[in-house]
């Protein structure tokens, strides 16, 4: 499937090559004023730009280049604000209608022409093949739906729904906390620049925590609040683990010294503290060392960082109702 949630409902679409990716976002009450700033600068994050315009270290060239200009389909209206009654300047803002919102973000710099030798072989460490033995043929143009490209649209619905949080109190925010075996922030980018240098690629652990988050989220069985946040964090690409509280690393300490330590979460809901989670982004496997041609990320943890607070939000507005 390719929707998240039933409250707010997600779908998104497109493939890495083709002409545009985009989603559609279903359950939005209407009323809610679109940010489109923190939609532009949370594009950029994902982008790996920062806020002088300039790239992040090991950043691809193609997520640098292309635009990510987000075109509204649906389910908005373009409002002065002197009619809305906030200011008689004739400023617009976008507010939902609550009817399905559709957006599209064009591909600007796609190159499907360097992946033709895709048509002939699978790559290692990818799903080329077995998305050929699911569906007897598959999307050789960058990978298709299984490339990052489809995060972007991700991000966007991400903002949304992290406004309508945002006016309950509830914050997200999520960091780059380990690139490898290294923890000093300060050293990420020599880090992963060294693995640029040697054609190859290096992993990362991002750390998300959720504050203003009130008790009694979550179910006591299958939807425990944990739960609902893997399976969201899991199916962004190459997500290879998560842990909540004190995660794997409690296992080598006893219940005495680590007791009381919850993550903001007991017996599946929230307890009304900040919930902290870690989930870890394997390396690329698509390296010049490997044989493989490509504008790939020496460090895909970098730009996941805005996607895991994306999928967060829409998991907390599906199981809050808003």
């Amino acid at each position: 499937m390719n929707t998240f949630g039933d409250k707010w409902s997600f779908t998104s679409f497109g493939e890495s090559h083709g002409k545009a990716i985009g989603g559609v976002l279903d359950g939005v009450p209407a009323g809610l004023r679109i940010d489109l700033e923190m939609i532009r600068g949370e594009l950029l994050r994902r982008k790996g730009v920062t806020g002088d315009g300039l790239p992040v270290t090991g950043v691809s060239p193609r997520a640098v280049r292309e635009p990510d200009e987000v075109e509204w389909l649906s389910g908005v209206i373009e409002i002065k604000n002197y009619e809305l009654g906030i200011t008689n300047e004739r400023v617009s803002e976008l507010v939902t209608l609550g009817t399905p919102i559709a957006f599209i973000i064009r591909n600007k710099d796609a190159r499907p022409e360097d992946y033709e030798w895709l048509k002939y072989t699978y790559r290692v460490g990818h799903a080329d093949k077995v998305y050929e033995q699911k569906y007897g043929l598959r999307d050789w143009r960058g990978g298709g739906r299984a490339s990052a490209r489809e995060t972007a649209a991700r991000v966007v619905a991400g903002c949304i729904a992290k406004q309508e949080l945002q006016a309950k109190g509830i914050a997200i925010e999520a960091r780059l906390v380990q690139v490898g075996a290294e923890t000093d922030e300060t050293k990420f980018a020599e880090t992963i620049a060294a693995y640029q240098r040697e054609g190859d690629s290096i992993g990362g652990i991002i750390e998300c925590r959720i504050q203003g988050l009130p008790a009694g989220v979550g179910e006591p069985i299958f939807n425990k609040l944990q739960a609902e946040l893997a399976f969201a964090v899991m199916s962004i690409n190459a997500c290879k683990g998560f842990e909540y509280g004190t995660g794997f690393g409690g296992v080598t300490e006893s219940g005495s010294a680590i007791n009381g330590i919850s993550g903001g979460i007991a017996g599946g809901i929230s307890d009304g503290t900040e919930v902290m989670f870690r989930c870890v982004f394997k390396p690329t496997p698509s390296t010049p060392k490997a044989g493989v041609k490509g504008r790939h990320d020496a460090c895909v943890a970098t730009r996941a960082v805005p996607v895991v607070e994306a999928m967060t939000a829409l998991t907390l507005v599906n199981l809050l109702n808003c």
